[in-house]
């Protein structure tokens, strides 16, 4: 039988430390722009290279992997066109190749792994594609050591999609040989997305727009306001030192000369877009990062239409888990899930599982609707109302009267309730919550000093003591912060070290809060 006490302590611990971690996170987070979107590169015609390299782990680690990357012929064209990006010769994951629907595509592909790796590929799962030059493989035409095989399809399904290596899949892919495809549908930038108050919104307060379209698909319920890529994978570091200690030998083979075990498969890394936190949150194309360039904070607005693009990249499932609300399916694998009648039947997701190989489109909408206290701090004070705001209810029950107001897409029905038992500031008291006192250390530098969201938050919260104390960075914006990850504990630790792994931040500004993806 467990020691209960113990096992209590250690539960009361993990809480504790997991409280700090989020809050410090919420603190890097501030300090550190966070850039995100769906970094890729655009154009009909790529270049890619299977080459090897090293990527980073938070654990001290530099993990020898093969990745793809972009030819010293290729000029790529970077999108969001706003981001300013590079492609170097390797990369994991791989180059987001971004295309539009009916392009005509064509991916060349030179080999310069080892020669003991022998033949590499690319599949494209879902089109037709026609392969020419390379050899026959048991999937499809492969590059011998040193050579090119270039392969050809029409885009013709919108959506997000995969590719990864055809060869030795067991090896290869887990080596990082594995990437992103969106694909943009042709009615993206046109009527399928009228003007919207989000719309409106982004053009009162100035934000700047990082889509790479306006719809997901030709379909109205595929209408989107900003979009994040999550690639997950995880990593047996056994299986890349074997490969590296093999990288040498001398080998004609088209099957490489490498005896690598690939059985048991023990991962000690798991990684979204080829990094672990806290690496998975630093900026897009982060200097010190050379060989893993995106990062995965997403970041919003209250009522944004956010679209998550899911990957399952590697062998196992990952239930990815986001906090704030659920998840409304758009598509599988660039399919689509409609009724008969053309209306949207994808289910309302609490964990978006990844499956390997395949990929899901989903629409996440954080508003605060259901928190039962005033998310902007309004309130009355012995029964008069503190400040002018008002909140009148569209048919939905937010207040979108106003896009420029600073408590646009407020949930209206809890307007003027108290969160504080004895409030600080300007509001109203009667809430279930005692805040903490700000003249105590404890609450630390990393303590945002409100819970309320937009430009008066601290104003609010506050009386004559600063929160947070003098000296410290602080929630100066107003934001909230939600935590995004695994829900299998183990993929939450690097190297079973808790943080880790399969774990980032989303945070939510109020509109007058400008998000800037650009790096």
């Amino acid at each position: 039988m467990p020691n209960i006490t113990n096992m209590t302590w250690i539960n009361k611990a993990l809480i504790t430390n997991l409280a700090l971690l989020t809050a410090t996170m919420v603190l890097l987070l501030q300090i550190v722009p966070v850039n995100a979107a769906v970094p890729g590169i655009t154009g009909t015609n790529f270049d890619l290279i299977a080459e090897p390299g090293f990527i980073h782990q938070p654990d001290g680690a530099s993990v020898y992997s093969w990745g793809y990357g972009c030819d010293s012929s290729l000029t790529p064209n970077f999108a969001p066109a706003s981001i300013s990006g590079n492609c170097p010769s390797m990369q994991l994951p791989g180059p987001t190749l971004i295309v539009h629907q009916n392009d005509t595509v064509t991916v060349t592909l030179h080999n310069n792994l080892p020669a003991a790796a022998g033949n590499t590929s690319i599949l494209f799962p879902g089109f037709q594609v026609t392969a020419t030059g390379g050899v026959a493989g048991l999937l499809t035409q492969e590059a011998k050591h040193a050579d090119t095989v270039t392969y050809t399809f029409t885009a013709t399904t919108p959506g997000t999609h995969s590719y990864y290596s055809g060869t030795q899949g067991d090896l290869q892919v887990e080596m990082g040989l594995y990437g992103a495809l969106i694909v943009l549908p042709t009615t993206a930038n046109t009527s399928v997305c009228s003007d919207t108050k989000n719309d409106q919104a982004r053009a009162s307060n100035s934000q700047p727009d990082f889509r790479l379209a306006k719809a997901a698909y030709d379909h109205a319920s595929a209408c989107y306001d900003r979009e994040y890529i999550f690639q997950f994978s995880e990593m047996d570091p056994n299986i890349h030192r074997q490969a590296e200690e093999q990288a040498a030998l001398p080998c004609t083979q088209a099957a490489g000369c490498m005896l690598v075990a690939t059985e048991p498969y023990v991962p000690a890394y798991f990684m979204v877009n080829g990094r672990s936190m806290p690496d998975l949150m630093e900026p897009n194309y982060a200097m010190h990062l050379p060989h893993q360039p995106y990062n995965g904070s997403p970041h919003m607005h209250p009522g944004e239409l956010t679209l998550l693009r899911v990957i399952g990249a590697d062998r196992w499932q990952h239930p990815f888990h986001e906090h704030g609300n659920h998840v409304r399916v758009l598509a599988r694998d660039g399919n689509m899930l409609l009724t008969a009648t053309n209306k949207l039947a994808g289910p309302l997701l609490f964990t978006t599982t990844t499956t390997p190989g395949m990929t899901l489109d989903g629409i996440f909408q954080w508003t605060g609707k259901g928190l039962n206290w005033d998310a902007y701090g309004h309130g009355l004070k012995d029964g008069v109302a503190v400040d002018s705001s008002v909140c009148t209810p569209d048919a939905n029950g937010y207040y979108t009267g106003n896009p420029a107001a600073s408590n646009y897409y407020e949930w209206c029905g809890d307007h003027n309730k108290a969160l504080e038992s004895k409030p600080f500031g300007q509001v109203g008291s009667g809430g279930p919550v005692t805040l903490p006192d700000a003249n105590i250390l404890a609450n630390g530098a990393w303590y945002g000093g409100s819970p309320y969201l937009g430009p008066d938050a601290n104003a609010r919260s506050v009386g004559s003591t600063p929160i947070p104390p003098s000296g410290t960075v602080g929630n100066d914006t107003g934001s909230f912060a939600y935590m995004w990850h695994s829900h299998n504990e183990r993929e939450i630790t690097t190297n079973n070290a808790f943080p880790g792994g399969m774990m980032m931040m989303m945070l939510v500004d109020p509109w007058v809060t400008s998000i800037n993806e650009a790096n």
